[in-house]
């Protein structure tokens, strides 16, 4: 099969594609033809040495796809040969071959192309699980989302404008505030510009919001936890700001507020496909609605992954970038 790989750490120009071995298929598997794979910040990591794959896992980059079934292992049932789907993958994404376990199978969305639809599990995953399984935002809540621009800050602007939540969120270009203000943001702040905890608590008289989602860390800690409301829920997602903060435990006492952290790749795949159950289950029917959709900002060919770690390196990019194989 083909496949974009990274002989050495490095550069995006370490990517070249080259001919590989085909996956193996194991017990409980699928072998899907991959159509496209999105791009996620955990990609550029990993090619530069920082993110390794979980044992067992292929080094191969990329954490989604879409694409064709071509192959169901024995013990599988649900999929067939011939099922149009998508992915959530620990691995493998950027060839034309992977294999993933059944539960982490999602049908493409009615009235979606398979194109757009590898822009959306790592996304509608993250969110999904963090927002709403984890920090449990209710219909009637707030949520901050940082990085509003970003593949995930578009998804999770949608569905919680889509379920009816107040949302507030942080961009760093007039462009990408546009954006999430079209996506369905209420307010949205520049934060090389404006200070999100005082724009907030002016917004909110001085309540804060329910729910924080976060990619940045250690820098915005302190801020996080002071735009923070009663009983709020702070979901930390990224470390873009570094590891290590401070944490007043005071605040987060008389707030009786909760700081959560989770990462997606290197959970069982049972965990993995009770998030793929439950993402069918809720966000799908949105996107079939029309009230979510995948937002793409360039769909290159997989000889150009090098050009999409450069778009997303510099932050260009509103949504996903998208590789066809």
């Amino acid at each position: 099969m083909r496949a974009a790989v990274a002989p050495t750490f490095g550069d995006p120009e370490v990517l070249q594609v080259e001919t590989v071995a085909d996956p193996v298929l194991r017990s409980g598997e699928v072998l899907i033809q991959v159509a496209a794979t999105a791009v996620n910040r955990a990609d550029t990591l990993q090619r530069r040495g920082y993110y390794p794959p979980p044992p067992g896992v292929s080094d191969i980059i990329g954490l989604e796809c879409s694409g064709t079934i071509v192959e169901v292992a024995d013990d599988v049932t649900g999929w067939s040969v011939g099922d149009t789907v998508c992915a959530l993958l620990a691995g493998g994404g950027y060839a034309s071959l992977v294999a993933v376990p059944a539960v982490q199978v999602m049908p493409v969305p009615a009235g979606l192309d398979v194109v757009s639809a590898a822009a959306l599990p790592e996304v509608a995953c993250t969110v999904w699980s963090n927002v709403y399984m984890a920090a449990g935002l209710l219909d009637h809540e707030s949520i901050l989302v940082h990085g509003g621009g970003g593949g995930i800050g578009t998804f999770a602007i949608q569905l919680a404008q889509a379920r009816g939540n107040r949302v507030f969120t942080t961009a760093g270009s007039a462009d990408k505030l546009t954006a999430c203000v079209e996506l369905g943001a209420d307010v949205a702040i520049n934060y090389r510009e404006d200070d999100f905890v005082e724009v907030i608590l002016e917004a909110t008289d001085g309540e804060g919001v329910d729910v924080i989602l976060d990619n940045m860390g250690a820098s915005y800690l302190q801020r996080n936890l002071t735009v923070l409301g009663t009983g709020g829920r702070l979901a930390i997602i990224g470390m873009q700001g570094g590891t290590k903060g401070e944490l007043n435990i005071g605040r987060l006492l008389q707030k009786r507020a909760t700081v959560l952290a989770t990462s997606l790749r290197p959970r069982p795949a049972a965990e993995k496909g009770l998030i793929c159950h439950e993402v069918v289950r809720e966000v799908w029917p949105l996107v079939e609605a029309g009230r979510i959709k995948p937002v793409v900002h360039a769909v290159l060919p997989l000889e150009e992954a090098a050009e999409a770690h450069r778009m997303m390196e510099l932050s260009s990019n509103v949504g996903k970038i998208v590789l066809t194989t």
